[in-house]
């Protein structure tokens, strides 16, 4: 066997279907599109779950549910690494800071929320919307302050009479 022998498989390789050349071609004047309709006309495409013009399936069904996404809150996460590794001992950190120096980027109004990952040994004054809990007790743990732009909704007490 020589590099000039080599062939692939028998059957493994297809011509592609050349329609509309002629009668003797055997695929001519409907070019395999079969008569009429709306799929023979040209520049016609139908999405994958087409039905004909019939009422389609998702539309059959009844709408259920809650759907949060115009009225969800997006916050944009900055961990207390980050804020170990970008800001010095003594430093204020708020959005306008925490922006400046690429720890959070996004369109519009920016929501920031400082995470517990990694671990924190600089004071810091930290202002941002949220806090999860883990991250403001190692911020205070390290000298530091918690400053919430966004007051946390208060928890469902019953209502005490006096």
């Amino acid at each position: 066997m020589r590099l000039h022998d080599l062939k692939p498989r028998p059957g493994s390789k297809s011509r592609r279907k050349r329609v509309g050349r002629g009668p003797g071609s055997g695929r001519g004047k409907t070019s395999t599109r079969g008569h009429k309709g709306q799929n023979s006309r040209a520049g016609s495409s139908t999405r994958a779950t087409f039905e004909g013009g019939q009422m389609p399936y998702i539309r059959r069904l009844p709408k259920r549910g809650f759907n949060n996404f115009n009225h969800r809150i997006d916050y944009l996460a900055v961990n207390l690494e980050a804020l170990e590794t970008h800001f010095d001992e003594g430093a204020t950190v708020d959005v306008a800071a925490i922006i400046a120096k690429g720890l959070a980027n996004g369109k519009g109004s920016v929501k920031v929320k400082i995470l517990g990952t990694g671990e924190l040994k600089k004071k810091l004054s930290v202002t941002a919307h949220k806090f999860s809990a883990s991250a403001q007790a190692a911020i205070e743990a390290a000298g530091g302050s918690c400053t919430a732009l966004i007051a946390a909704a208060p928890a469902n007490e019953p209502a005490t009479e006096e």
